[in-house]
């Protein structure tokens, strides 16, 4: 796990180090996330509800269609057995433009990292579990000028359908 963690650290930094002068910030809501699908709340019940997860990240342009970076994602669930859980996510993403029309564009998302959930019971307790998001359809149209709405259609633990604004700094 420490290897892995190193190396989500090194590849963060260098995309830093490459494009640290204008990132792209975004936030997003993405509904049904990875964490309720694959029961990743082992021990307290099944999913009495769940509302999906709030997304928020960077990306650094490495390469002319490439941009990579972190992001923060939080999600809850209430088991039936009435215990919360709070879902925390960490994921180095990385975003590739397919289709660029100016203010119309279309990309594939990947991340990956780690999710901490915590147990809000008695007896609170923290679990870790390996976090990804695949997105193959995703869609950005602009609006203004460095300002875009997106969508993204895949899995992972920003949701099925992740939808928010992209800033450009």
């Amino acid at each position: 796990m420490k290897k892995f963690l190193l190396s989500l650290a090194a590849l963060a930094g260098i995309g830093f180090a490459a494009s640290a002068i204008s990132p792209t910030i975004y936030a997003g809501y993405g509904g049904y996330t990875q964490m309720d699908a694959t029961n990743m709340h082992k021990g307290v019940g099944k999913v009495k509800n769940a509302w999906g997860a709030i997304n928020i990240g960077a990306d650094f342009k490495v390469l002319p269609k490439l941009y990579v970076g972190p992001s923060y994602s939080f999600s809850s669930t209430e088991s039936k057995s009435d215990i919360n859980l709070y879902y925390h996510v960490i994921m180095l993403n990385a975003r590739y433009e397919y289709m660029n029309l100016g203010m119309f564009k279309m990309y594939s998302h990947l991340g990956v990292g780690a999710d901490i959930t915590h147990v809000g019971a008695k007896n609170i307790a923290n679990k870790g579990y390996f976090a990804f998001q695949v997105s193959p359809i995703c869609v950005s149209a602009g609006i203004a000028d460095k300002v875009a709405l997106f969508g993204e259609l895949g899995f992972g633990a920003q949701g099925l359908l992740n939808i928010g604004v992209r800033v450009g700094l």
